[in-house]
């Protein structure tokens, strides 16, 4: 019975770690994003995608080394690129729903609520989703052993061979 609930008990701490790291790139990415837009004047979709950009960056080695313990892999190359491309999907899903949420929920039935308030409660929005889709994401491709690299490898190889 204890094996059955072993597996439960690690994906929970997967989950709780995933979200310990993910809380971090959120800070980075929420208060870059401030910056962003109120220092450097960028527009609203542009600030959540230079804030997301930054995030992803500062957060590779942290989900990498506490999350997903993944410290020995000797992978990190590859893990690199599918940490970008899972993050390309979780930013699309986020500047969707970020700007998604401003346009439809939060400026026609808050009006009352400042402009840098409707803005940021979006921009929680759409972090929250792509939280989602990061773990999901990082959990099933980008730190997990496909099997896909070794076959292209392999695939190479025999190609190779016959050539010789």
């Amino acid at each position: 019975m204890s094996a059955i609930e072993q597996p439960k008990t690690n994906s929970y701490k997967s989950f709780f770690s995933f979200f310990l790291t993910a809380l971090f790139g959120a800070s980075v990415n929420f208060f870059s994003q401030i910056f962003f837009r109120e220092t450097l004047k960028f527009d609203y979709s542009t600030s959540v995608l230079l804030g997301y950009l930054t995030a992803t960056v500062v957060s590779f080695l942290p989900t990498k080394l506490f999350a997903f313990s993944a410290k020995q892999t000797g992978n990190t190359g590859r893990e690199m690129v599918k940490f970008v491309i899972i993050a390309l999907i979780a930013w699309g899903v986020q500047v969707g729903v970020a700007v998604a949420t401003l346009e439809w929920v939060a400026n026609p039935h808050f009006p009352e609520v400042s402009m840098f308030w409707r803005e940021k409660g979006s921009h929680v929005v759409g972090m929250g989703f792509s939280f989602l889709a990061n773990y999901f994401g990082h959990k099933l491709l980008t730190f997990r052993s496909t099997g896909v690299y070794d076959r292209i490898l392999s695939r190479s190889s025999k190609e190779e061979e016959k050539q010789l």
